[in-house]
């Protein structure tokens, strides 16, 4: 009994020791990491983790960019495609510029909403370097209030990187740039230009115009009268590879290979499906295909002198592809050219200000053919024209009674150009007229 005694005390001695001394090696402390924070490029928090809860501080701001965040993990946007990074505690900071973010959503809410549109969509970029300022989409997506709500799926869509369509007549300008640059036209080379004209011999098409304009029209006024027929003439200058070439240097039909978001890629038809018809409908944005962010990525290489830079939404990742599309003095002449369209047209001139632009308008392609009643109404430029800081494209799909570019994108433009002028501080050119004699 004595020696049972002992044992039993011995063992009490040593598992006090235990408990005194150090835990159990069974015992393990449980340690959860907070998910990072989603940070715009001003350092303001787009979505951060409290507790157990995720939150967005700005509400649905940008909320098809940050996508959603499901019960493990990122679901949609930035949340997804940066879930490793997040996961493990680390904040990601993309580029969007929250003012100029909010007077995109607010500007495209409007016009969309005006015109009875479907939906929309709005790139704005920083010209020399390419980073997004503003991604929006409409109607907006709240990435803190989505659960069992039917129409997720298609609010959740990024349809600035996602959607591809035809640009229509905003092609124009990117097709002119490259034809100044290669010589075959000038601004003022003049072109025979009836209403319709046949293009392709007998496998060919007759090409029509939708605006009223002169038989015979400078390169000049085949923008100004968003002349397909024009159009048709001055791409006879180009082999069906150099015009393709160009295209493709503008980003068409190209990956955009942008760090934190998924894009599609849109359509540029090999080589071997081209003719006398593909090249005048590839000059005027038909038979091709882009999202919002790759017509805004084009224009951009004309507003930053010809030179093409990838556009970034991520900050400090990595620089993307920079190449020359057209030369400085080509790209120059063109926003020249577009400053006076914006003038003459008026749908998206602020007085005082110099902007330049291209109005588009194209039918939707269907299994049937192009629809009749429904319509992609398009517009891409920058501000200020002589020295761009920023570019936008503007994309409304759907658009009831008032369908052309010119009186539903260009309005959109405009007043995202007004609200980004206004938060520079930027002071309007004040006209002084003369002393009346």
């Amino acid at each position: 009994m004595q020696v049972i005694a002992l044992v039993m005390f011995a063992t009490l001695v040593w598992a006090y020791a235990q408990i005194e001394w150090g835990p159990p090696n069974s015992i393990t402390t449980k340690h959860e990491t907070v998910r990072g924070s989603i940070l715009a490029g001003d350092g303001s928090v787009l979505a951060r983790t409290l507790g157990e809860q995720r939150v967005y501080p700005q509400g649905a701001l940008a909320g098809q960019v940050l996508g959603m965040l499901g019960d493990s993990g990122g679901l949609e946007g930035v949340e997804r495609t940066a879930n490793d990074t997040l996961q493990t505690g680390q904040s990601v900071q993309l580029t969007l510029d929250p003012s100029a973010q909010a007077i995109a959503e607010a500007a495209l809410a409007r016009g969309v909403q005006a015109h009875q549109g479907q939906y929309g969509a709005v790139i704005m970029l920083e010209t020399r370097t390419g980073r997004i300022l503003a991604a929006a989409t409409y109607p907006p997506f709240d990435p803190g209030n989505w659960r069992g709500k039917p129409d997720t799926q298609e609010r959740v869509k990024n349809r600035a990187f996602l959607d591809a369509y035809e640009p229509g007549s905003t092609m124009k300008a990117l097709t002119i740039a490259a034809a100044l640059n290669d010589g075959i036209t000038t601004p003022d080379t003049v072109y025979e230009t009836p209403m319709s004209r046949h293009v392709g011999g007998r496998w060919g098409h007759t090409i029509g115009d939708a605006v009223d304009h002169p038989s015979s029209l400078t390169t000049q006024q085949v923008l100004r009268y968003s002349s397909n027929v024009g159009m048709s003439h001055i791409v006879e200058g180009f082999t069906y590879q150099k015009l393709r070439d160009y295209l493709a240097a503008y980003g068409f039909g190209q990956p955009v290979n942008l760090t934190g978001a998924v894009t599609a890629q849109g359509i540029l038809k090999p080589i071997d499906k081209w003719n006398d018809l593909e090249r005048a409908t590839n000059s005027f944005g038909q038979g091709v295909s882009g999202t919002t962010l790759q017509v805004a990525a084009a224009y951009n290489a004309v507003a930053n002198d010809g030179l093409y830079v990838t556009p970034r939404l991520i900050e400090g990742a990595p620089a993307g592809e920079r190449h020359e599309v057209v030369r400085a003095a080509s790209a120059r002449t063109v926003r020249e050219m577009l400053k006076a369209i914006v003038v003459e047209g008026k749908f998206a001139s602020l007085e005082g200000y110099d902007l330049s632009g291209k109005t588009g308008t194209a039918q939707v392609a269907t299994e049937n053919g192009y629809s009749n009643s429904v319509y992609k109404s398009t517009y891409a430029g920058f501000f200020p024209s002589d020295t761009p800081r920023v570019t936008v494209a503007v994309m409304v799909h759907g658009a009831q009674g008032e369908h052309h570019g010119s009186q539903v994108a260009a309005p959109i433009f405009r007043e995202i150009a007004s609200g980004m002028l206004s938060e520079w501080g930027t002071a309007p050119e004040v006209t002084v007229s003369e002393p009346a004699k």
